[in-house]
């Protein structure tokens, strides 16, 4: 009796297999195939971001027309690149924002929206709850109406009934502003949970965009297709902390940057890269024409500046400030990283990473991007430091610790790049991603500087020679002097002076006064 169905069931398991297999046949032999890109690396500008994607698809020979999905949204046409085997010839192709692409609620949108429905279908038992006390209500005061001597009740009777329906009046409404209070409750919630969805909804994942290549393949077979471009909307903006234990030890400059971006993709563990230069800028050099001058009242000049809070100083001429107090720092210079492979002795040597002996096959599942330093100390030096156990040598090693030590910076020549070896997450809702680029001690001579018309209090200020190495770019900085947050300032590199001025805080111990 059940032999039948199973050779039913293979029947049709077999019938599905078939239709499968032409379905996909009759597509290859078309020509027309689609394919889904995945993110590798994004090169980050001050505005807009280089995506670079990986798709793959087999051509048969001759015309094809591939369809590559999952791309960005918000794309420069201009600067699509397409690269591929010299097998395959792109002879054309069309960028489309692909709307109809059915939109996938994350995990957070939907636990916010099934937190709703709970709480409006507590509400809906509060609004029952209500109906029906309320009517207990109703009938409690309709009936309240006693008509005096056809009643037949005694003077005792009456209290009896008059107290009874005090306590149950006030029982009932007690009741009412209990659930009213707790319906509002559930209402405020309720709006916040809705405010959420709308943060969540921001993400810019509703629609992706899609590339459309003719292509001409001679070769039949499967091939990669390298695809770069750059989309609009991304970019990062620099931020310091700077911090000061005394005025006798170096600022410590800690280089941050903020990622932003909406390209409706997802970055997941991409590597980033992040440069200073933006791809949108024009490449005209500007032709210099007749310049008519005017006369400008320099005191109207003065107090708009003023208003507009452009006062800030960066950078000063040092005759003018002969008589102010200095501290001179020497600079403490940066230990460089070692890398690169080493030869070790044909016997087993230890394996010491941060301090702590471990086996050689703990040693194998670390991954190299992971360390900073790496040394191969020979059978007298080993022994010296870790006994007879080192007599075949040992293997020193540090592990990178903090972002930063996954950072490298590449001074090109017409920007620079931030490279982060570690593979980053940042998600396609607009809000920052705050990464730590690199950190410098930077030596300063710190002075005191006042300007009593504009403001009374005294600063201080760490002056920085030769701050051109430093990379920097117009950003702000917290401040944080003798381990205590200080405020905000702003690092202006715009000036042409040698030495770039940072303002330190406010010292309150140090007061200005005027005489006449």
């Amino acid at each position: 009796m059940h032999l039948p169905k199973r050779l039913l069931s293979f029947k049709h398991i077999s019938t599905f297999l078939l239709l499968f297999f032409v379905v996909n046949y009759a597509k290859a032999i078309d020509g027309k195939q689609t394919s889904k890109a995945t993110l590798q690396t994004v090169t980050v500008y001050r505005n807009g971001a280089e995506m670079n994607q990986l798709a793959k698809a087999d051509l048969i020979k001759g015309n094809n027309e591939l369809i590559i999905e999952n791309l960005s949204n918000a794309v420069d046409i201009n600067s699509i690149r397409v690269s591929v085997n010299s097998s395959v010839t792109v002879m054309g192709l069309e960028y489309s924002t692909d709307y109809l692409n059915p939109e996938i609620k994350s995990a957070s949108i939907r636990n916010l929206e099934d937190s709703i429905d709970r709480l409006n279908t507590d509400v809906e038992k509060i609004k029952t709850n209500l109906s029906i006390t309320n009517d207990l209500l109703s009938v409690l005061k309709a009936n309240k109406e006693i008509k005096g001597s056809q009643t037949g009740l005694s003077v005792n009777e009456l209290i009896k009934l008059m107290d009874y329906y005090k306590l149950k009046s006030i029982e009932i409404q007690n009741e009412i502003a209990q659930l009213n209070q707790k319906q509002i409750k559930l209402l405020a919630t309720i709006d916040k949970l809705n405010i959420q969805i709308e943060e969540e909804e921001k993400k810019n994942t509703k629609s992706t965009g899609k590339l459309i290549l003719q292509l001409n393949c001679l070769v039949p077979g499967k091939y990669d297709f390298n695809l770069s471009y750059v989309s609009q909307n991304a970019s990062w903006t620099p931020f310091y902390d700077i911090k000061a234990k005394d005025i006798k030890s170096p600022l410590k400059l800690i280089y941050k940057a903020k990622i932003y971006q909406t390209t409706g993709l997802d970055w997941k563990q991409v590597t980033l890269s992040l440069s200073t230069s933006s791809p949108s800028q024009t490449g005209l050099a500007p032709v210099f024409r007749a310049w008519f001058l005017s006369y400008i009242n320099p005191i109207n000049v003065y107090n708009q500046n003023l208003r507009l809070g452009m006062n800030r100083i960066q950078s000063f001429d040092d005759a003018n400030n002969k008589q102010l107090s200095e501290v001179v720092v020497a600079g403490v210079s940066r230990k460089k990283s070692i890398s690169g492979d080493l030869d070790y002795s044909k016997n087993d040597p230890i394996y010491i990473v941060n301090g702590v002996e471990m086996s050689e096959s703990e040693f194998q599942k670390i991954d190299n991007s992971g360390i900073k330093y790496k040394e191969f100390l020979k059978a007298e030096d080993a022994s010296n430091l870790y006994g007879s156990r080192a007599a075949s040598g040992a293997v020193v090693v540090t592990l990178k610790d903090g972002l930063e030590d996954y950072i490298s910076v590449a001074d090109n020549e017409l920007d620079v790049t931030f490279d982060i070896a570690l593979p980053y997450d940042v998600p396609t809702n607009g809000k920052a991603q705050t990464a730590t680029l690199t950190e410098y001690d930077v030596p300063a001579t710190f002075k005191y500087y006042s300007v009593p018309k504009l403001d009374k209090e005294v600063f201080l200020l760490a002056e920085v020679a030769d701050w051109e190495k430093l990379n920097l770019l117009p950003g702000e900085a917290n401040i944080i002097f003798e381990d205590t947050y200080i405020g905000k300032s702003f690092i202006d590199p715009s000036s042409t002076q040698d030495t770039l001025n940072l303002t330190m805080g406010k010292d309150k111990r140090v007061v200005v006064k005027e005489k006449n």
